[in-house]
């Protein structure tokens, strides 16, 4: 009995964690660049369960042991881990200079793989992110709304001139003095494997600083990617892991309400 107890609490606690990771992609369907994540769900190992007896032995007069199987009995299920999707995210136009969003081309090196760009974090360290929306500080620098250096291909933070600018196609950010730089633009082969999420749409390089992406993107100017949180799909996936949280609150009632009875009621003497 103790067993569908354990049981029945991880899934619990499975669907508590997938509900949490759902709610996060929720709550950033709107956040520019935003990649959702998806969860795995793994059993843990089964359990084959035998009966086990005697058998009076005809000649030998004795008893021996027999083994009857009963079936298999699964000991639970966990979130085993939360994948991050890179699929392209729409496209949305926004008129703002300051605003740019990669479109991945049929012709990138890997269909798995992901162009981000590259910014400085507190530290000064490279990070990655698809976030586009920018904008201007007081001395001239494109940064993140939360204030990180955007860095070209020197990984230096990029200064323009006062006035407008344009961004070619390929990263070439040129101002009104005619200034230019090219922006760093980091290609991951196996994003999933290769980078780890950080917040506020940031990713870390495991292993190293990334490789510049040069074939396989197209920067466009005034316009942001969306996130490619599929709403209808994560509203639906919330509905079904919280009934199956309600499903195993009921079999963990219906233990304890077994396991009551087994104690006050099977010891009384009539």
């Amino acid at each position: 009995m103790f067993k569908g107890f354990y049981t029945a609490a991880s899934s619990m606690v499975a669907q508590q964690r997938q509900l949490e990771m759902m709610s996060n992609n929720l709550s950033n369907v709107n956040t520019p660049g935003y990649k959702t994540d998806k969860g795995a769900l793994r059993a843990f190992p089964e359990l084959l369960l035998e009966r086990m007896g005697e058998k009076q032995h005809p000649v030998m007069n004795r008893q021996l042991p027999t083994r009857t199987p009963v079936g298999a009995l699964n000991t639970g299920v966990y979130l085993q881990e939360t994948m991050p999707m890179f699929s392209q995210g729409d496209i949305e136009e926004t008129g703002r200079d300051v605003d740019l969003a990669i479109f991945h081309h049929d012709s990138l090196p890997d269909e798995a793989g992901a162009v981000l760009f590259t910014v400085q974090n507190e530290a000064g360290e490279p990070r990655y992110t698809r976030n586009g929306s920018l904008q201007v500080d007081g001395d001239g620098f494109l940064v993140t709304a939360e204030g990180r250096y955007l860095l070209n291909t020197e990984n230096a933070p990029i200064q323009v001139a006062p006035g407008s600018f344009q961004v070619s196609s390929d990263g070439v950010v040129t101002d009104s003095a005619g200034n230019v730089s090219t922006l760093n633009m980091a290609y991951s082969a196996d994003p999933q494997a290769e980078l780890v999420r950080e917040g506020n749409g940031l990713w870390r390089a495991e292993g190293g600083a990334l490789a510049q992406a040069t074939v396989g993107f197209s920067v466009l100017q005034g316009s942001v990617e969306r996130s490619n949180v599929n709403l209808n799909e994560t509203m639906t996936g919330m509905m079904e892991a919280y009934r199956m949280f309600e499903a195993g609150q009921r079999v963990v009632r219906a233990y304890d309400q077994s396991m009551g009875k087994a104690v006050n009621d099977v010891g009384k003497i009539g």
